[in-house]
C-alpha cells in the first residue's frame, strides 16, 4: 500500500471526514511528514471507493458548495489493519537487524 493511500485511510478510522477534513487529520496523524494534495486525495478516493475500501457516507451544503463525507468500510478497516500489522513487522525486523549490528568505532568505519 502506497503511503498516502495508507494515510486516507488511517484518516478515516475514527469518524466519516469530508476532502479538507482528510487532508487535516492526515498531516496530524502523521506528524507533519505526509502533506496531501487536494488532486491526489480525490483521485485515492475515486479508486478506494471503486475497490470498496471507502464509501460516500453522506452530504452537506456548506456555504453554497456540497461537502462529502466519506466513511470506511469493513474491507477498508481490513486493509489497514493488515498494513499497519505489515509496518510493524518490518519495524521489529529492521529493530532487531540494527541491535545485533556489530558496533564499529566510527574513526575506523
Amino acid at each position: 500500500m502506497r503511503e498516502p493511500t495508507f494515510w486516507i485511510l488511517t484518516a478515516l478510522v475514527s469518524r466519516p471526514l469530508h476532502g479538507y477534513g482528510i487532508i487535516r487529520e492526515a498531516a496530524v496523524l502523521s506528524e507533519g511528514q505526509v502533506t496531501l494534495q487536494a488532486g491526489t486525495l480525490y483521485a485515492a478516493l475515486d479508486r478506494l471507493e471503486a475497490e470498496g475500501l471507502v464509501e460516500v457516507d453522506h452530504e452537506e451544503k456548506v456555504d453554497g458548495r456540497d461537502r462529502r463525507y466519506y466513511r470506511l468500510t469493513s474491507g477498508g478497516i481490513s486493509a489497514v489493519t493488515a498494513e499497519a500489522e505489515r509496518l510493524s513487522r518490518n519495524a521489529r525486523t529492521a529493530t532487531r537487524q540494527l541491535a545485533a549490528r556489530p558496533h564499529l568505532d566510527p574513526a575506523t568505519a
